[in-house]
């Protein structure tokens, strides 16, 4: 491996397996919570998702060229196959992950937050609402975009779970009294 461009692209396999394994990981825990959905629905897709299916193609020629004409081992192919398997497989499949409210808690854009994880809760108005979510003792923010026609079941949803007790939010930190979590809701 003393080529500097082989180099490279074994640097952009490890980063794209990363990728692959965090992204499949999502997909599989989404198999074993999809029969407990209660509210979900699809990500949109944005503008540049056919894009990815065009790096898929060229990604596959030039593994295939490399293959059949060049003769080169697959190991040796290790980062284009990576990124291949990304754009052709894992990006795409990524987008069958279904976000929303689930019995055990809620899958933002990028992670799934159990209701007992969850300190704070706002929704921001915009285009379409976005609730806004804190978890965990570390604070980490995360959101999801919730579709017009969800956005009253969605509010019903999280103030049910306040009054059952589910969903503990934390209180600000200048409590004046009188605050109550369903709220923020």
């Amino acid at each position: 491996m003393t080529n500097p461009l082989s180099t490279i692209l074994l640097l952009f396999g490890v980063g794209f397996l990363a990728a692959n394994a965090f992204l499949l990981n999502d997909y599989l825990a989404y198999r074993r919570r999809r029969r407990h959905a209660v509210l979900t629905w699809a990500l949109p897709r944005p503008k540049t998702y056919p894009l990815a299916r065009y790096i898929a193609i060229g990604l596959a020629l030039v593994v295939v060229y490399k293959f059949l004409v060049l003769r080169w081992p697959l190991d040796r192919m290790f980062g284009e196959l990576m990124m291949f398997v990304y754009y052709g497989l894992v990006y795409p499949l990524s987008f069958t992950v279904r976000r929303g409210f689930y019995e055990g808690g809620l899958w933002l854009e990028r992670r799934f937050v159990r209701y007992d994880d969850i300190t704070g809760l706002t929704w921001r108005e915009g285009k379409s609402p976005r609730l806004i979510v804190v978890s965990g003792h570390q604070q980490r923010a995360g959101g999801i975009v919730v579709p017009g026609e969800h956005y009253g079941e969605a509010r019903r949803l999280l103030r049910d779970r306040l009054k059952s007790h589910a969903l503990h939010l934390q209180k600000s930190l200048l409590d004046l009294g009188g605050h109550d979590d369903r709220d923020v809701v």
